[in-house]
């Protein structure tokens, strides 16, 4: 199974782009997703993990999310490579989003993480399950 829940912040304004062949939409943006937990001394640490979304959702995503806007994305992770000009390969590992959420506070004429889940995703820092007796396995 291929399935990533993601929620973070865009690094910067969704770039919308359309393919050669049949004019889709194709709509890159990153996020910075915060790790779970911090070393004790250190910040906190983020990840920025690029996103792709294609045809509707990308006119979504272009269409309504901004840098610093806090989303949810659920997807899969794809990897693919090329060769440039110069015969040099590239490698890119990315998230195919299929599904977009806003997950900031909620808004007039917006839905947040937690209405749309029906539960909110942990935020703070302080979250730490508190021993491995609260597990239900």
């Amino acid at each position: 199974m291929n399935k990533v829940i993601l929620m973070g912040r865009l690094t910067r304004d969704p770039e919308v782009r359309y393919t050669q062949t049949n004019n889709t939409v194709v709509t890159n943006f990153s996020l910075a997703v915060n790790r779970r937990f911090v070393r004790q001394g250190e910040e906190r640490q983020a990840d920025f993990i690029n996103i792709v979304a294609w045809s509707k959702l990308g006119e979504f995503c272009s269409k309504y999310f901004k840098k610093g806007q806090q989303v949810g994305i659920i997807g899969r992770i794809q990897t693919r490579t090329w060769d440039d000009d110069q015969g040099q390969k590239h490698y890119v590992t990315e998230v195919v989003a299929e599904e977009a959420y806003f997950a900031d506070s909620k808004r007039e004429g917006t839905e947040s993480f937690e209405s749309t889940f029906g539960t909110s995703m942990p935020t703070s820092p302080e979250f730490e399950m508190s021993s491995s007796d609260d597990l239900p396995f």
